[in-house]
């Protein structure tokens, strides 16, 4: 179904969004010609290159062909979803159409994306982004795991009286399995600003006195649509900045696109690796 039109489905009070993310499912496999997919991975800024690395693509979707997805607004993000078979013979849904919160679509439209992997049938859900490092040790193209998160946008996927745990968020068994990839990788608790701005110097300190340790501007309202849906949550942050007032130079898109480039090789391959072990 083309999102074409004026109407977005997921904008009417009255639809039904897990509906709506089995409509998008039922799409995905007749359009790939897969029943069932395994895993799930969104990848943000920097990590695009791993869906090239991680098996084989046997179908390409623009996303705006599938019910209930939103055009992409941010440069880096390739519009597409993708379906691989990986060497194990699992299948994977490479999501590249990521809603962000500071588009000011909905919180139904940034998880769409989400359930709808969980309705493909997937059981794993890799939520990668680029970010900011609140600490001085980080320096641009570090790839960190996301031990946890702080929601500070005031908003939620879950709708009505929806009370779901999140004490366990993002699994600490994929968690020791990506450092079983590469021994010393680094974690943190990531706070989600609601953005399109970067964070004051003020903020920053904020969330370093809140306990997080990374800043950003996605993930956690997918997280806990991932954690609704029954998904294990593998998280992961490149960081591309030290956010500001940590790092003494003014921030910028162009900075956080470059560091992505610069750590692509690096870091898609580690994904690729922690992906080859699930």
């Amino acid at each position: 179904m083309s999102q074409q039109n004026s109407t977005h489905p997921l904008d009417d009070p009255a639809a039904d969004p897990f509906e709506i993310a089995a409509t998008a499912a039922a799409e995905i496999a007749e359009r790939t010609g897969v029943e069932k997919h395994d895993i799930a991975l969104t990848l943000g800024s920097g990590w695009a290159k791993a869906a090239d690395l991680i098996g084989e693509t046997t179908a390409t979707i623009p996303a705006l062909e599938i019910t209930g997805f939103s055009k992409p607004a941010l440069a880096g993000h390739v519009g597409t979803l993708r379906s691989v078979l990986l060497p194990s013979g699992k299948r994977a849904l490479i999501i590249g159409a990521r809603t962000h919160y500071y588009e000011g679509h909905g919180v139904r439209r940034v998880v769409h994306s989400v359930r709808t992997a969980a309705a493909t049938g997937a059981s794993t859900m890799i939520l990668t982004n680029g970010a900011g490092g609140i600490r001085e040790t980080w320096s641009p193209g570090t790839p960190v795991l996301i031990s946890d998160h702080i929601n500070l946008t005031a908003d939620s996927p879950l709708e009505g009286a929806t009370f779901v745990d999140l004490t366990d968020l993002y699994s600490v068994r994929l968690r020791d399995l990506a450092r079983s990839v590469e021994n010393g990788l680094d974690e943190g608790v990531y706070c989600q600003f609601r953005g399109p701005h970067y964070e004051t110097p003020a903020e920053v300190q904020m969330a370093k006195t809140i306990g997080g340790h990374i800043v950003g501007m996605s993930t956690a309202l997918e997280a806990i649509a991932a954690r609704q849906s029954g998904m294990e949550i593998l998280g992961m942050s490149l960081i591309t900045n030290l956010a500001a007032g940590i790092q003494k130079t003014p921030l910028s898109h162009e900075e956080v696109i470059q560091a992505g480039k610069d750590a692509e090789t690096r870091i898609s391959s580690l994904l690729a690796r922690i992906v080859a072990t699930l």
